[in-house]
């Protein structure tokens, strides 16, 4: 059945030539042909006219089988207006009635109004396309093959009936000419067909479907219809101004369809480039034109009539000329510039004020033509300036390189341009304006429109941000408009419309990226608007303008700074949001476009300001297609890829290019034209397109064409004697460093283009190519027969290589000739292997280089480049850029010309000190620790030089000859040293010395850690020695008295035997036993074997001078390895270290990365370890060894000048005239000497050592330079790990280890290292009797020994009252030293307590309690809140309005006061949350009266549901800010970053819901009303917390601010407010720095102490009260360095995210309030018993030590009383708690009870609320506790106290001997008071009774001198007989 939409029908029935008008309704049979209708329903017919309820009298049925077959039926439609008669219509269609298959071809035109019908004809417009579609109806499977076939009608008859259809024979020579989709089911006919065959009016196009078994065929018959004709148009006047008004007549046009509208276009010279000036249904208008040519200022005119159907005539009207009028112009410009009020008498501006489209389109135009020009004028005459263009301007499409001068920038033309570019600006941006609201109507007003748009836009370098804000959402306000009228317009119409949308968007974009990409100069229009205070300005935090986090350049938060970046933070803003709705102009504008356009069709719009290209093609075409743009541009799609589209017949290709790249986030695009392609399916949605990776899709992205490319750098190589500097490579460095992968570019011109060079390079260090070493990233050769034209080699590096890398350092070298006859010259069989040699080469030509950088990216959905996917291809050069990739989307290139890169060979690019200031600085200061090391060791040589000698005893006698040297070795013990006259008797088997004293004039002995030698004479052999006795006449002051000796060692130089006296043992009366006097006997081998000897020994020599570093501070004097020696070896190991390591750095990386994929690397867990580790760290250990062991070895065996030994020189002072006698000397056997050389060559140690150390500093800091100063870093971090690692730890272990081994496996007691300057085994004595000086012998007493008097030998009188004196210094030097530690320990607690505690804090918080408390207005007091109704009052009058900066009292702005309260002192972190917590809700226990309840708050019965507003779980339809939703959803504490909290009436977790005051400050105040009336506080509340925290920065102090509202289930409300304000600064000054690293010493001497007692005292130390303040102590301090770190973790924590925010983002402070609770505490806690510490100090006062001693007497008493009071107490406690529970608040908790008593207990409290309770129960009880605890419990405790008191006063005792003593000794040293004489004739009388001696007690010394006596007569008789027997005598 079929329908026609008709008002009235009329059947007519075709029979032969017989023809019947039947009408629908009517009955009849048609009398000629009975059969034509054979079945009649209703009314007797088959047709049903009309439907009731859809279409009335609109449509018509024909029911099956109403018809017959081989009939022709045709149906006429009579249609007349209601209201006008006379207006009628008539329409035909003929059927033909057959029997046919089931597949129905149905045909239809795309765009319906392009088919008018016309009785069985469409009618046809010849200047548009005809575009038809077909659908196959019912079967159609099994089709083989479309074909459409053209006829063209040769009768003009209006009837298809009498047509003659004749096969237009052109189709196949002009198919995809004229004739699109001839082969599918889509077919397209363009307006050339009729334009090129105007004689032909009738066309049939004809569809035919071959199926397998059948054919089906559908047609649709077109008349051509004519356009409008016999008319004329003219112009008047024929010339003026563009202000000049012109009438347009066009009359006598007539139409048989009438006519629509006339339109008027003009040109100057380019017909292509004609406007649309005006449109009008009129034939009579008035128009305003644009100037005309610049030379003839003729404006060509052309006018379209167009008639209702659509079809156009063409009239061309008289040329006119139009000029310029300056005049009005400039006064507009003047007028705009200075904002005059008078603009709006300016005509033009009258103009632009009338509304009509046409008149403002005409307006903007003209004047936008004008601007253009002086734009264009004002651009030439800066170039010519020698600003350079791609600094000013965007170069447009297709046109060609500027012609620059190369002369210097003149500032003033500078100056010049830009007062003339924002004064157009402002122009443009005023004009904009009148533009945005006009009418849209037709086709015509989107051309017009669109048309003024772009003419204003076409000067995007003068395009404001408002501007381009108006023009973009026009655009797109027209393209959607365009989108909503495409089916009903024609493809011209489409075309023009679509053409000026593209160009708009365009321009658009390009003008807004243009100085994000620094291609145009940023407009004062746009600075000032961007800075200026909005009048609606609010302190929203998080409000950008005010934001200055944004806008600063790190630190800097300069005006001129924050003003610039924010300008150019807008234009990003404004950036992202045009690309965003150009994105969406341009998916219209080809939705609206792709719907004409068939297969093999495209729409080719390109202009200078844009090229969009749309072509439709078949899926099969897309393969190895090449989509070609302007300049070169050009995308080439490989033969396989990925097309995700579910359409399987067409697709539409979208091709753009833009003159520039969006600036994204990457400004190396700035030079790039921006490319992109698309695919899109039938329903307009792109498809997803990908390529694979081995076959990508080519780009060529142009660049623009006045980029300034500088000339090739010339590189004087020839001049480089690389012979002499042993260079095989001319190297050069390049920076690479950049945000996202670019590829490096080469263009090398050989002067000399015969020659041949090898190019090598590497990335972040110098590449090396030779024999040995092969470092090298990559190489080429450059060979003549690869030189193109220009005689240029080129090579680059792709973007996948230089990720990652900071430089890039490349070599060249010329060929030699052989290596060119092998490399170069067969071109056929290029040797592929690279030329190495050893040889450094000359150049022999010079050559010049270039280097440029490119890059390849796509732009994102977030608007920025990324490069993804993409290579840089090899056809990149200097003006377009070859990409690979693997997806379509927008594309742009990177471009930089690199500075002429610097010549390697002798200065490094980037030697610069600010760039390597790491490897300079450690150089330069560890260069200068080693002069100060040198200084200081030299200074400390001099002193051990004065420590070295042999001293002959002073009391040695001449005519003794025979001698011992004695060594006395000082522990390394606290005061081992003494300054006591130190005395011994050395006993052998035949004699023993006198009492002979250790003394030497020139030098103090018995230093600690010495070793004193000594040469003492006796007169004979002493035989093998027993014992040595020794002692010391304790004469030292103070600790200077006491004496540790180690061992001593006797050695006879006449045998060369030693004798060893072990002691280990301290001579000191307070030491020990307290003896002074020792007698030591001869050690055994067995003793010296003993470990604790050998160990004491070894362990000191070892470290002092086995660890190179700790022998510079302490070498063995003795030691001929001076310390400015070791010092000097320290260093030249350090050097060389630091030089193996690091040219050792990259290959250990590379084989720590090698490892893991190398096969024979042996993996333990994460670890790999691989034979290049192994080997690598084999050759660093040793090239870092043998150098080091050379040098110290060479130093420690260079012979002393001095070639006489100490000893020698000793005896020879003794004896100057002594001679050595051979003959008689006894044969000793001498050990074989070690290599030693001679003195002077320590000049060539020193040499060799700075020489060394030299080299180490210059490859050092040349490796730190490739390095750069990034990588240096880390490499110094661990060489200096490394480093200080193995001085503390690994050396010091070694060498203890090593002597502890020796010492167990290796023992040798007789190893003397440590004497080896005092002892020498070569040393041979022969000491003759015929010694000269032994016959000069003075006269002397045959009792010639020391006098008795002169020894002071104390006896144990002495010795006990030296103790006693000698403790009594040590206690009274412990007290002062107690006394000092502890006083200055207090001060550092008081200190770090004290600077803790912030001091405005009071202040401050006194401050915000007033501030948000508000107390002082009743209405609004937050204390008195008792009701939700007033917590909500609070909350919205007080509370909102006081967290944001209000008005100054002047009514000024807040400005740059977002964030602050309204007390405009503090700023709010963030911004403030309000957090409620909800219960759930329960039934009652007792039901009877309601059902429902709700019980106080629990953590078991808290709500934690989500929720609608409401408090529903259905969803509402009401809208609700995204605010108000949240808080109506529970968060958990975590997501909040909150914690538990404590208040008067539970405890409540961290979590709840949530609404934080963001926003505007009315959005807050909507959105807390609207909460209000969601009833967001209810009667299932029961907390609601506020939680802000603050800053003041004036103070420098946070406050976390909590209000806590708690709701009681009894009703009503309990507030409460907490303030804490928290000082995050670590250190406020050095003092406070300082302080706490010598507490935290402090604490730990402490720790060491009381360990050492505890062990000592064990459980009695817990016994003792100051042993628990000291634990006290220990215990707090402990706590708080552990809660100030976790402190200092939180601060740091909050510090981070503040400085990364500058305070932007909410912070929580709660956890750090609850860290610095609790360091206050364990703080004031140290504080306290550090205090009560100081009591014991002054434990010898009598006051003091009276009220300890009280103290002690009562404790039992008192506990007792205690235990009786506690229980009286509780007893009242309980009393009055249940009595007045309910009457009293202060009874309403224990708590509280135990307060009131308390206050009662200390008469602080009021019997008159208490009486008012209970007027009986009230005073009763009352009195009966002031009775019972005041006065019965006070008087108890009072009288225990003084009962004590009386007991300890009575039983004090004077002790005050200690006092006394130090007081005497403070006056004596002070001068204060002189001894008197009974005090002195007191201590001589205790000195004569301590030295009162019996007379027999003399007597055995007395025969010790007598038997001396006659042993020395007997030796001189011999002596003298000797002498006589050899006289002869």
């Amino acid at each position: 059945m079929y329908k026609f939409g008709t008002t009235e029908i009329v059947n007519q029935k075709i029979n032969g030539n017989i023809r019947i008008l039947l009408s629908i309704d009517d009955s009849r049979i048609d009398p000629y042909n009975p059969s034509c209708l054979s079945t009649r329903s209703g009314n007797g017919t088959g047709l049903i006219f009309g439907n009731l309820t859809l279409s009335p009298n609109s449509s018509l049925t024909v029911l099956g089988g109403s018809l017959q077959s081989n009939q022709m039926y045709q149906f006429m439609v009579y249609m007349e207006n209601r209201k006008n008669s006379s207006i009628q219509a008539t329409g035909y269609v003929l059927v033909t009635i057959q029997v046919t298959h089931p597949q129905l071809i149905a045909v239809g035109c795309v765009i319906s109004s392009m088919c008018i019908p016309n009785l069985e004809f469409q009618l046809l417009n010849p200047t548009t396309q005809v575009a038809l579609f077909t659908v196959c109806i019912g079967t159609c499977t099994n089709l083989q093959i479309i074909k459409w076939n053209i006829y063209q009608g040769s009768d003009n008859s209006t009837s298809s009936n009498s047509t003659q259809w004749t096969l237009f024979n052109n189709t196949i020579l002009y198919e995809n000419i004229w004739f699109f989709g001839t082969n599918t089911s889509n077919f397209t006919a363009t307006d050339l067909l009729f334009l090129n065959n105007l004689q032909i009016s009738l066309w049939r196009f004809e569809v035919v479907y071959t199926f397998q078994s059948a054919i089906s065929t559908s047609a649709l018959n077109f008349i051509i219809n004519q356009p409008p004709a016999n008319g004329s148009c003219s112009i008047n006047p024929l010339g003026g101004t563009i202000t000049t008004l012109f009438t347009i007549t066009c009359p006598d046009w007539y139409d048989v369809d009438g006519i629509q509208d006339y339109s008027l276009y003009a040109w100057t010279t380019d017909i292509s480039q004609r406007t649309i000036i005006a449109f009008s249904p009129e034939d009579n208008f008035q128009v305003r034109l644009p100037a005309g040519d610049n030379e003839t200022s003729l404006l060509n005119l052309v006018v379209y009539v167009r008639d209702l159907a659509g079809s156009v005539t063409q009239v061309n009207i008289s040329s006119v000329n139009i000029i310029a009028d300056l005049a009005i112009i400039n006064d507009l410009i003047d007028k705009i510039t200075n904002s005059s009020s008078t603009i709006a008498n300016n005509p033009i501006v009258r103009l632009l004020s009338s509304g009509n489209q046409n008149v403002v389109g005409q307006m903007i135009i003209s004047l936008s033509q004008e601007l253009n020009q002086m734009s264009s004028e004002n651009l030439d005459k800066a170039i010519s300036n020698g600003i350079p263009a791609v600094d000013i301007s965007v170069s447009s499409l297709g046109s060609q390189s500027l012609q620059q001068i190369s002369i210097p920038l003149n500032e003033s033309a500078l100056i010049n341009y830009n007062i003339k570019l924002n004064s157009l600006a402002n122009v443009r941006d005023y004009l904009v304006t009148f533009i945005t609201n006009l009418l849209i109507t037709t086709s015509n007003s989107i051309i017009l429109q669109s048309s003024s748009l772009v003419q204003l836009t076409q000067s995007t370098n003068q395009l404001t941000r408002n501007t381009l804000l108006l023009v973009s959402n026009r655009c797109y306000e027209l393209s959607a408009a365009l989108y909503a009228i495409f089916e009903k317009i024609s493809y011209e119409d489409a075309q023009s419309a679509s053409n000026q949308l593209f160009q708009c968007a365009s321009n658009i974009l390009n003008a807004v990226n243009g100085p994000l990409q620094g291609r145009t100069e940023v407009l004062d229009l746009d600075g000032s608007r961007a800075n200026v205070i909005s009048t609606d300005y609010d302190t929203d935090l998080e409000s950008a303008w005010s934001n200055l986090n944004l806008f600063s350049d790190g630190n800097d938060f300069s005006t001129e700074t924050i003003e610039k970046n924010r300008n150019i933070y807008y234009q990003k803003q404004l950036a992202n949001q045009i690309n965003s709705q150009v994105t969406q102009i341009i998916s219209l504008l080809t939705s609206s476009l792709n719907i004409h356009l068939n297969i093999g069709q495209s729409s080719l719009m390109n202009t200078s300001q844009s090229f969009v290209s749309l072509e439709t093609i078949s899926i099969a075409s897309l393969k190895d297609r090449l989509v070609k743009q302007v300049e070169n541009a050009q995308f080439n799609i490989p033969s396989s890829f990925i097309l995700n589209s579910t359409s399987n017949s067409s697709i539409s290709l979208r091709s753009k290019i833009d003159p520039l790249a969006s600036f994204g986030n990457f400004q190396n695009t700035n030079l790039s034209r921006s490319i992109s392609l698309s695919i899109i399916d039938q329903n307009g949605n792109e498809v997803s397109f990908e390529a694979h990776q081995n076959n990508p899709i080519q780009l060529m992205i142009p660049r623009d064409p006045n980029v300034l490319i500088p000339s090739m750098y010339l590189q004087n190589v020839t001049s480089i004697n690389s012979t002499i500097n042993n260079l095989l490579f001319n190297y050069h460095y390049i920076n690479i460093t950049s945000s996202l992968p670019i590829s490096v570019h080469f263009e090398i011109h050989s002067l000399n283009r015969s020659l041949a060079y090898l190019f090598i390079y590497k990335f972040d260090q110098t590449p090396q190519l030779n024999s040995s070493i092969h470092l090298v990233d990559g190489w080429t050769m450059f060979c003549p027969f690869n030189l193109t034209n220009d005689d240029i080699y080129r090579y680059f590096i792709d973007n996948q290589q230089t990720p990652t890398h900071q430089s890039l350092i490349f070599g060249i070298r010329e060929l030699n000739s052989t290596e060119m006859n092998n490399y170069c010259l067969n071109n056929s069989s290029i040797n592929t292997s690279l030329p190495i040699t050893d040889e450094p080469y000359d150049f022999t030509s010079n050559y010049e280089l270039l280097i440029y950088t490119s890059g390849c990216y796509y732009l994102d959905e977030s608007n920025n480049w990324k490069s993804d996917g993409l290579i840089v291809g090899s056809l990149t050069n200097l003006y377009e850029t070859e990409c690979l990739s693997t997806h379509l989307t927008t594309f742009a290139g990177g471009f930089i010309v690199l500075p002429a890169p610097i010549n390697w060979s002798y200065v490094f690019a980037n030697a610069d000190f600010m760039k390597n200031k790491t490897v300079y600085l450690t150089m330069i200061f560890t260069s200068v620790i080693y002069i100060i090391l040198m200084i200081y060791a030299r200074f400390k040589d001099k002193k051990d030089f004065e420590k070295l000698g042999v001293t002959p005893l002073a009391d040695n006698n001449k005519s003794d000859h025979y001698y011992y040297q004695i060594l006395v070795f000082t522990g390394q013990r606290t005061n081992a040293g003494t300054d006591s006259k130190v005395y011994f008797v050395l006993s052998g088997d035949n004699d023993q010395t006198q009492v002979r004293l250790f003394a030497d004039p020139h030098r103090k002995i018995f230093q600690r850690g010495g070793i004193n030698s000594f040469i003492i004479a006796v007169p004979k052999s002493l035989g093998l020695l027993n014992y040595i006795r020794i002692w010391h006449d304790n004469s030292g002051e103070g600790s200077s008295a006491s004496w540790f000796l180690k061992y001593i060692i006797v050695r006879d130089l006449q045998t060369l035997d030693k004798s060893y006296f072990i002691s280990q043992q301290w001579f000191a009366v307070e030491k020990d036993d307290g003896r002074i006097e020792r007698t030591l006997p001869i050690a055994s081998e067995a003793e010296m074997q003993e470990f604790s000897y050998v160990l004491s020994k070894k362990a000191y020599h070892s470290i002092s001078d086995g660890h190179l570093w700790f022998s510079i501070f302490s070498r063995p004097p003795s030691n001929k390895f001076t310390r400015v020696q070791r010092c000097t070896c320290c260093f030249v190991l350090f050097f060389t270290s630091m030089l193996i390591n690091i040219m050792y750095y990259d290959l250990s990386n590379e084989a720590n990365a090698s490892s893991e994929t190398h096969s024979g690397a042996l993996s333990i867990g994460p670890f790999y370890i691989a034979p290049q580790q192994i080997g690598i760290g084999i050759m660093v250990e040793l090239f870092t060894l043998i150098p080091s062991l050379l040098i110290v070895q060479f130093f420690r065996r260079i012979r002393p000048r001095r070639q006489i030994a100490p000893i020698r020189e000793a005896l020879y002072k003794m004896k100057p005239s002594r001679k050595t006698s051979s003959t008689n000397a006894r044969a000793i056997k001498k050990k074989k000497s070690s290599m030693t050389f001679p003195w002077w060559c320590l000049f060539i140690a020193y040499g060799l050592s700075m020489i060394i150390i030299a080299i180490s500093i210059f490859f050092i800091i040349v490796r730190g330079i490739e390095f750069g100063d990034v990588k240096t870093q880390q490499w110094l971090t661990s060489v200096l790990t490394g480093f200080f690692s193995s001085v503390i730890f690994t050396q010091p272990i070694k060498i203890i280890c090593l002597a502890i081994f020796f010492i167990c496996f290796c023992r040798n007691s007789k190893d003397e290292k440590e004497t080896s300057e005092y002892i020498n085994e070569d040393d041979g004595f022969n000491i003759s009797n015929d010694e000269e000086y032994l016959h000069s012998l003075e006269y002397r007493s045959i009792f010639s020994s020391q006098s008795r008097k002169s020894i002071n030998r104390l006896n144990e009188n002495e010795i006990a009252f030296a103790r006693d004196q000698r403790l009594k210094e040590i206690q009274m030097w412990s007290i002062i030293r107690e006394f000092m530690i502890y006083f200055i320990f207090a001060i550092l607690v008081f200190v770090i307590t004290y600077s803790n505690r912030e001091q405005h804090s009071f202040f401050q918080v006194n401050h915000l309690r007033a501030y948000f408390l508000n107390q002082r207005q009743t209405t609004a007091d937050y204390t008195e809140i008792n009701t939700i109704d007033e917590y909500w009052y609070w909350l919205e009058n007080s509370f909102v309005s006081n967290i944001r900066a209000q008005q100054w009292y002047n009514g000024d702005i807040p400005q740059y006061l977002n964030g602050f309260l309204n007390d405009k002192s503090n700023r709010l972190i963030g911004w403030a949350t309000i957090r409620q917590l909800r219960i759930k809700s329960e039934l009652c226990s007792d039901r009877r009266i309601i059902s429902i309840c709700e019980d106080s708050y629990s953590f078991s019965n808290e709500e934690t549901e989500l929720f609608q507003p409401g408090w529903t779980t259905n969803a509402t339809t009401e809208e609700f800010s995204s605010s108000v939703i949240k808080a109506f959803n529970y968060s958990t504490s975590d997501e909040l970053d909150t914690y538990s909290y404590i208040g008067e009436f539970g405890t409540y977790r961290g979590g709840g819901y949530v609404y934080e005051f963001r926003g505007r400050s009315s959005d807050m105040k909507t959105n807390l009303s609207a909460l209000h009336q969601l009833d967001w506080i209810d009667e299932k509340t029961r907390a609601v917390f506020i939680q802000l925290t603050l800053y003041n920065p004036s103070v420098q102090l946070l406050t976390a601010v909590t209000l806590l509202a708690e709701f009681l289930p009894t009703g009503g409300i309990y507030t409460t407010a907490h303030f804490e304000p928290i000082n995050f600064y670590t250190f406020t000054s050095i003092l406070q720095l300082v302080c706490t690293i010598l507490y935290i010493f402090f604490i730990i001497y402490f720790m060491i102490i009381e360990i050492q007692l505890i062990f000592e005292l064990r459980l009695k130390y817990f016994h003792q009260f100051w042993s628990l303040i000291q634990l006290g102590i220990i215990g707090c301090s402990l706590g708080s360095i552990g809660v100030y770190f976790w402190r200092f973790q939180e601060t740091n924590r909050i510090s981070q995210l503040f400085e990364q925010t500058n305070g932007y983002i909410y912070i929580n402070l709660q956890l750090a309030v609850y860290v610095n609770d609790i360091l206050t505490f364990l703080l004031g806690y140290c504080c306290f018993f550090s205090t009560i510490k100081c009591l014991q100090l002054l434990r010898f006062n009598q006051q003091i030590s009276l009220f300890s001693k009280t103290l002690k007497y009562c404790a039992k008493a008192l506990i007792s009383f205690a235990i009786m009071f506690a229980i009286v107490f509780i007893a009242f406690l309980c009393l009055f708690y249940l009595l007045f529970v309910s009457k009293l608040s202060s009874c309403s908790s224990l708590l509280n009870t135990a307060q009131m008593l308390f206050k009662m207990t200390l008469v602080k409290c009021g019997a008159s609320k208490i009486v008012g309770a209970d007027a009986f129960l009230g005073p009763f009880c009352f009195t009966l506790f002031i009775f019972l605890v005041v006065f019965v419990c006070f008087s108890m405790f009072l009288s225990i106290i003084n009962d004590s008191f009386c007991h300890a006063k009575e039983n004090q005792k004077e002790d005050q001997i200690m006092l006394s003593f130090m007081l005497k000794k403070f006056l004596r040293w002070t001068g204060l008071k002189k001894s008197t004489k009974s005090e002195i004739q007191e201590e001589k009388d205790s000195r004569m009774r301590s030295q009162y001696f019996h007379p027999i007690e003399n007597f055995p010394d007395r025969i010790d001198q007598l038997l001396e006596a006659f042993d020395k007569i007997y030796v001189d008789q011999q002596a003298e007989l000797s002498r006589l027997e050899k006289a002869g005598v």
